[in-house]
């Protein structure tokens, strides 16, 4: 999937609000981001991390985990990038009341928009195998939707974040 939209507000202001760090303000917006931890930091813009989510799609969708290597980084035109690719991880076995997803490489990309500083284009690329036993049609029905709801809800936390 991709995703693409325009945000009334500063790259930093957006990469505040979907960076992926411990204690960052995601889980607080993002109704599809119950938890987010980092289980090893190998530098300081590589880390291995461990997402849950909670259940979904009226609990069709059960609470997930997702354990990814990321990195983040900055150019010097502005853009704050971060990517990420499913791992193993010997300090985070599955556990057993979340179904372990698989995220393939995937990355969001905060892009200033040249002239307008409280501009930014956001850019989400990403492919995602939920695992379990989830009908595709089920698959084809929630991501569509939860794209949506992501930029509603990153919109609504940025507008909090100014006041």
């Amino acid at each position: 999937y991709r995703a693409e939209g325009t945000l009334l507000a500063s790259p930093q202001d957006v990469w505040e609000c979907i960076k992926p760090v411990a204690g960052g303000s995601r889980t607080k917006w993002d109704q599809n981001v119950k938890d987010f931890e980092v289980i090893e930091a190998v530098s300081d813009t590589v880390s291995v991390c461990r997402t849950t989510t909670p259940s979904a799609f009226m609990r069709i969708i059960s609470p997930r985990e997702f354990v990814d290597v990321v990195l983040m980084k900055q150019y010097e035109d502005g853009t704050m990038l971060s990517a990420a690719t499913n791992v193993e991880h010997p300090l985070c076995p599955p556990q057993p009341n979340l179904v372990r997803g698989f995220n393939y490489p995937c990355g969001c990309f905060c892009v200033p928009c040249p002239g307008e500083p409280k501009r930014t284009q956001l850019l989400s690329f990403f492919q995602t195998d939920l695992g379990g036993y989830l009908p595709q049609s089920v698959v084809d029905s929630f991501f569509p939707a939860n794209i949506a709801t992501f930029y509603s809800n990153l919109t609504k936390a940025l507008k909090t974040l100014k006041a």
